[in-house]
């Protein structure tokens, strides 16, 4: 595993997304989250990423109760504004902030947040910029060491970009959503701002392992997300329509070198950034977290296969991309 930079702290440039330990993806028992975390302990990852709404506490608790018994420190980073209670947009205000990052110290087991960030919060919340002072407060009191914010868009990142005190943003990129790189990438490195890769593998479309047939659990929101229905229709497939984005992953396949499989080049291809600091594939078995921490070993890819997947995004990914880009 190799580590990059995150403010003055290494992280593994894989870490792992815990989404799927909480809620959303189907269901994981107990004994098979603590395997997760486990192997990914055990292949070099040091960095975690939640969220209080996943499970509402399910995944901070069990990730909170697995680093207990940990001898090696590890970074955790959590988020807030999405929790159920009092929900949307009450969760937006200082005292809720306070609150909820109280709660998310209790299920994590910590004094203070390693890295706490606001869940994809309203564009107009940022521009009044309220949210920042909260933020900066809560680091003054000494709850969260740092604070970041996770978008959905462009222009959500680049207002933050502009404020004091952000030390990360999470943005989804990856093979299928490449608008980052000539948007925010060189500011983000100049300011020294660490970017948090998720959905690196478009909800498993770039594993692979999916064609017309794949059927998903009902509690899983490739099923009950696939046009938006309940949120951002760009955090589920990257926003492709299921269909269109099989036909794309077919198209890649021919560019995959014979010694990897499609999600460690999917992977590799993002490591290649060197504006990124860590991506943070989700993983349900074990198996998964091997194949992905695998990818930090891979040599870089060729330029021209960057240059290929970079005409392949622009001419026959980029239009059929839906939500918030």
């Amino acid at each position: 595993m190799n580590y990059r930079a995150f403010g003055n702290i290494k992280v593994s440039e894989i870490g792992l997304g815990t989404w799927q330990l909480g809620a959303d993806w189907g269901n994981v028992d107990d004994s098979t989250a603590e395997r997760v975390l486990m192997t990914a302990v055990e292949n070099g990852v040091n960095f975690f990423d939640t969220a209080d709404c996943y499970g509402e506490g399910l995944s901070e608790s069990r990730l909170g109760r697995f680093v207990k018994t940990l001898s090696t420190e590890v970074v955790i980073a959590t988020k807030l504004g999405r929790f159920p209670q009092p929900g949307w947009p009450e969760n937006f205000s200082m005292e809720q902030f306070r609150k909820h990052t109280e709660n998310s110290l209790k299920r994590l087991g910590r004094e203070s947040l390693d890295l706490t960030q606001v869940h994809c919060p309203p564009t107009d919340l940022l521009k009044q910029g309220e949210v920042f002072d909260w933020l900066r407060t809560l680091k003054q009191e000494g709850k969260i060491k740092q604070f970041g914010f996770s978008v959905e868009s462009i222009e959500e990142a680049q207002i933050c970009l502009q404020e004091e005190g952000v030390a990360s943003l999470q943005i989804i990129f990856n093979i299928f959503r490449q608008k980052a790189i000539l948007s925010i990438f060189k500011e983000a490195q100049e300011k020294q701002v660490a970017l948090i890769i998720r959905l690196p593998l478009a909800s498993g479309l770039l594993s692979g392992q999916f064609n017309r047939d794949t059927r998903f659990p009902e509690n899983d929101h490739r099923n009950f997300n696939r046009d938006g229905q309940e949120f951002n229709v760009g955090e589920t497939f990257s926003g492709l329509p299921f269909e269109k984005g099989l036909e794309l992953v077919d198209t890649l396949k021919s560019h995959v070198p014979k010694n990897q499989i499609l999600s460690q080049f999917a992977l590799r291809w993002i490591l290649d950034f060197e504006a990124v600091s860590v991506v943070i594939p989700g993983s349900k078995n074990p198996q998964q977290v091997i194949n992905n921490c695998a990818a930090s070993s891979l040599p870089p890819l060729p330029p021209a296969t960057h240059a290929a997947l970079s005409d392949l995004y622009f001419k026959e990914v980029a239009p059929h991309i839906r939500g918030l880009v």
